[in-house]
C-alpha cells in the first residue's frame, strides 16, 4: 500500500502507526533487521518462527511503506536482501522502549545493554 493509497482512519498518529505496526509480526521483523538480519532465510529462522506466508506479506507491506528496500544479491536463483531505510531505522527508539518495558515488567526477558546503544 503506497502512502497515496493509505486510508487514514483518523488524525491520531497512534491509530495510524498501529495500521502499520499493530500485528503480531511486523515489530519482530523490524527488530531482526535492526539486529543485522538481511535475507529471507535469516528472517524466517527467528525463534518466533513466523509463518512464511506472513513473512512475505509483511516484507511486501514494509517495502510499500518505504520502511525497507529489497535488493537483489543473487541472480540465479533470484535472492534478495532486505535493508532498512531511514524511515525503518527510525523505529529503533520505539523498539528500544518496548524492550526496556519488557525487561522491567515481563519475567524471564532480557535484552543485552549494548542493544540500547544502537543508533
Amino acid at each position: 500500500m503506497s502512502n497515496d493509497d493509505q486510508f487514514l482512519r483518523s488524525g491520531c498518529p497512534i491509530a495510524n502507526a498501529l495500521d502499520i505496526y499493530g500485528d503480531k509480526w511486523t515489530l519482530i521483523i523490524l527488530r531482526d533487521l535492526v539486529c543485522g538480519k538481511e535475507t529471507y532465510s535469516e528472517l524466517a529462522d527467528s525463534p518466533e518462527k513466523i509463518p512464511s506466508n506472513r513473512l512475505a506479506e509483511r516484507l511486501k507491506m514494509l517495502e510499500a511503506q518505504e520502511m525497507l528496500i529489497k535488493e537483489l544479491y543473487q541472480e540465479k536463483p533470484k535472492r534478495y536482501k532486505y535493508l532498512l531505510t531511514q524511515k525503518g531505522r527510525d523505529t529503533l527508539p520505539v523498539l528500544q522502549a518496548m524492550a526496556r518495558w519488557g525487561n522491567q515488567y515481563v519475567e524471564d526477558t532480557w535484552v543485552p545493554p549494548e542493544w540500547f546503544m544502537k543508533a
